[in-house]
């Protein structure tokens, strides 16, 4: 096992995190089984993220912070904690989304991320599979916060049709997902149309694609190739992004449209089936 008075807490966010858990731990005069009881988990995960080797969850954070009584210190720290979880290439995006005022989204292959349920999000991220699918997963949900703040940024996603009928994850699965799309109607700051496949071809066939505004800094288009992602701010490519996505959102469907498709999709593609009838 990695000894955790040979870690730099300066090193990673993770390192400087199970640093701080077994400073304040002693300081507290607990042992780690002790303080397991407490926060109902065992010695061995106290241990391992203490040393660096198992990524804390929100909600271990926040039952350390009542049990240690350290005022919201590991709650606020597992935000950079879960974000450098993400892909390198994938950081530098997640942080400007997390300033965005603005989100633009047009998904042509699955629900935009921000929208995902856990389940749906494990089931896309085990695609690439990847080693430490559990983190990733929490990485993803940790993004989701934006949508919770105070002044929550305005989202408006544009999903392909296709991204309704393909079944990722399994029935189960699809059904609470678009369930949750369902439960943003009455947001006024997410709003989420579809753009159906009576549309035939149209201004998002390049691909998927994101923008970011900001009430101080130049736009910024997102896009992904097959190993990375892409940020830009040149006024051409975020002229170009603005126009297409301009289109998309005429040719889709309205809001109360969208709704109402996706409300009928999810009761007949993914609605519960009759029992066999044993003939």
């Amino acid at each position: 096992m990695a000894n955790i008075r040979d870690l730099d807490p300066s090193a990673s966010p993770l390192d400087y995190y199970g640093s701080e858990l077994r400073r304040l731990r002693e300081a507290a005069n607990l042992k780690q089984a002790a303080l397991g009881e407490i926060v109902f988990c065992t010695a061995s995960l106290i241990g391992q993220i203490e040393t660096a080797r198992k990524v804390p969850t929100r909600d271990f954070s926040e039952r350390i912070d009542a049990a240690l009584g350290t005022d919201g210190h590991f709650s606020r720290l597992v935000g950079l904690v879960l974000r450098s979880v993400l892909p390198t290439w994938f950081q530098p995006y997640a942080e400007m989304e997390a300033r965005a005022t603005f989100i633009s989204a047009y998904q042509a292959q699955v629900v935009y991320g921000l929208l995902q349920t856990e389940a749906y999000a494990r089931a896309v991220l085990a695609t690439g599979m990847p080693d430490r699918l559990d983190e990733l997963v929490a990485a993803r949900m940790e993004r989701h916060r934006i949508l919770h703040r105070e002044k929550s940024p305005t989202v408006w996603v544009v999903l392909d049709e296709g991204v309704l009928h393909r079944p990722i994850g399994g029935r189960e699965v699809m059904r609470a997902q678009l369930s949750h799309l369902l439960s943003f109607h009455e947001n006024r700051w997410v709003q989420i149309q579809v753009l159906p496949y009576v549309t035939g071809q149209h201004a998002g066939l390049i691909g998927s694609f994101n923008g970011l505004r900001f009430d101080n800094d130049p736009e910024i288009v997102y896009t992904e190739d097959l190993i990375a992602g892409h940020m830009t701010a040149n006024p051409d490519v975020v002229r170009e992004a603005s126009l297409r996505y301009a289109h998309l959102q005429a040719a889709a469907l309205s809001v109360e449209d969208s709704a109402a498709l996706i409300t009928r999709v999810m009761e007949e593609r993914y609605g519960e089936q009759p029992e066999p009838d044993g003939q």
